[in-house]
């Protein structure tokens, strides 16, 4: 567990500035290599913005324009749905690149390649106040009378999907069935005192004041605390491998480019700034220097069936067991 100094009000500002969906041009470059839009979930926003130059630095880069797009992980697969222009795709999990290939922007090969379309990994995580004042360390402590947990909006943030799985299948590795485990998922729903749209909003909130505990990626953890917040964050014994997709839009105008961007991103010196910012690395050379640490009883979304399973069993918007959790709590 790691401890940091307090925030700054300026650093408090600067981070409520990263939260919002944003859209922007780098003007710098010239459009030589012409123009690709990136289509992001929100909390890669400050690993890209080291990736994008150090990309337009190397021959297959050089003189390409970038605009961008940052927001929750739902929201912007919805959006692309609807007709914002992308022609790279970063979500927060499968399902939202899934509904992309529904809708025949991306193809059904995407994650044919030895990544399975993956471009980063994580672990959910436990962040809570500097010196963790209520001992929060298992999931049990979650639910425990008087602790109050954040966690984004399962509706709108691929990032409370991930959370709400982690809590789930920790139950199941625990050894307890099914029902147990959903059970467990309404108590701690019991404890929950906001649902913001997307994970970056949801660390705001946290560091606004709000809650005891915060469900997050290991990889927010990490910016809060290079931004001197006053956050420790414990990574349970008991907890899922997060895997981050990416992939080319069928309709973008400018595949070449896109293409090379995304192989780009693979390269050892990409996912050494992608581990520079927190996440873990798909590719196994750039893990040399870093520490990761591997939870006793991690595990992946396929040892609970796969998403296509998992999405619909727990966030179909009718039936799904959380959305019926949900509902019970007025939310």
């Amino acid at each position: 567990m790691v401890r940091i100094s307090t925030i700054g009000v300026a650093l408090a500002v600067l981070v409520a500035a990263a939260v919002a969906s944003v859209t922007s041009n780098d003007a710098s470059a010239s459009p030589s290599g012409g123009s690709i839009s990136l289509v992001a979930y929100s909390t890669p926003r400050d690993a890209y913005a080291k990736l994008i130059p150090a990309f337009t630095d190397t021959s297959a880069g050089q003189g390409t324009s970038f605009q961008q797009s940052y927001g929750a992980s739902g929201e912007q697969a919805r959006a692309v749905i609807a007709g914002l222009k992308a022609d790279v795709v970063a979500f927060s999990l499968e399902p939202d690149m899934t509904s992309l290939v529904k809708a025949k922007l991306v193809a059904p090969t995407w994650k044919k390649n030895k990544w399975s379309g993956m471009v980063t990994r994580s672990v959910v995580v436990f962040v809570t106040r500097k010196g963790n004042p209520k001992h929060i360390r298992t999931w049990n402590d979650l639910v425990k009378p008087g602790v109050d947990v954040v966690v984004p909006n399962v509706q709108t943030s691929g990032g409370a999907k991930w959370d709400v799985i982690a809590a789930y299948g920790a139950q199941r590795k625990l050894g307890k069935s099914h029902a147990q485990s959903v059970r467990y998922l309404s108590k701690l729903y019991d404890q929950v005192v906001s649902q913001d749209k997307s994970a970056r909003e949801a660390l705001q909130t946290f560091l606004a004041g709000r809650g005891d505990v915060l469900l997050s990626y290991e990889n927010e953890a990490i910016f809060a605390q290079k931004h001197d917040q006053p956050i420790d964050y414990t990574i349970p014994k008991s907890t899922i491998q997060i895997e981050n997709p990416i992939a080319v839009v069928k309709t973008s105008s400018n595949k070449t480019t896109a293409n090379a961007f995304v192989r780009y991103l693979r390269t050892k010196p990409a996912q050494q700034i992608f581990a520079d910012n927190g996440y873990r690395p798909v590719l196994r050379s750039a893990m040399k220097g870093y520490s990761f640490p591997v939870p006793k009883r991690i595990f992946s979304i396929s040892w609970l069936g796969g998403w296509a399973k998992v999405d619909k069993q727990f966030f179909d918007p009718n039936n799904g067991i959380v959305t019926k959790i949900q509902r019970r709590h007025g939310s």
